[in-house]
């Protein structure tokens, strides 16, 4: 199956929520670019733009559970939804398997243990820099502690730029 329906899957599961669904358009492209720039080849870039779509994914279950949608709670809630909704559209095993990890993982900035997550994190933070409105001194200190890609580091120095 395709990321492209995936994405329309994702903008009828936020319906209603302009700023969820520009949040993951944003995180996908930011995502792809990354990808495509360090290199990555067809299957990881294809997990990494399925991830990059779903990550937020456990936001409504989080809400409607516990009233709240902190990242702690995203990557408990997120897993099953994103595991049913690719396995609906037909994303091979290995795909779901990874893609529910990552969306299981992508608050948990100690645990990145491949380019993929490492690009998925990045593409949220440049996305969530501008989003929340982070301070000079904030964005020095994710681009140090966070961000390893070149392309990456150098995407978030165009937006904000604080850093290089």
């Amino acid at each position: 199956m395709t990321t492209q329906n995936l994405a329309f899957r994702m903008i009828d599961y936020f319906a209603g929520d302009a700023r969820r669904i520009n949040h993951f358009i944003k995180v996908h492209g930011y995502a792809r670019l990354i990808g495509l720039a360090e290199g990555l080849d067809v299957r990881a870039l294809g997990i990494l733009e399925a991830a990059a779509l779903v990550h937020d994914i456990g936001i409504k279950p989080s809400e409607a559970k516990y009233g709240n949608c902190a990242g702690h709670l995203q990557e408990l809630e997120g897993p099953p939804v994103a595991e049913a909704m690719l396995t609906e559209l037909g994303f091979a095993e290995e795909v779901v398997d990874r893609v529910s990890y990552l969306v299981g993982h992508h608050h948990s900035y100690g645990q990145i243990d491949g380019l993929d997550y490492q690009i998925l994190v990045e593409a949220d933070f440049l996305v969530n820099v501008i989003e929340g409105g982070m301070s000079a001194d904030q964005i020095i200190s994710i681009r140090e502690r966070i961000f390893k890609t070149a392309s990456g580091r150098s995407i978030l120095d165009s937006l904000t730029q604080t850093g290089g």
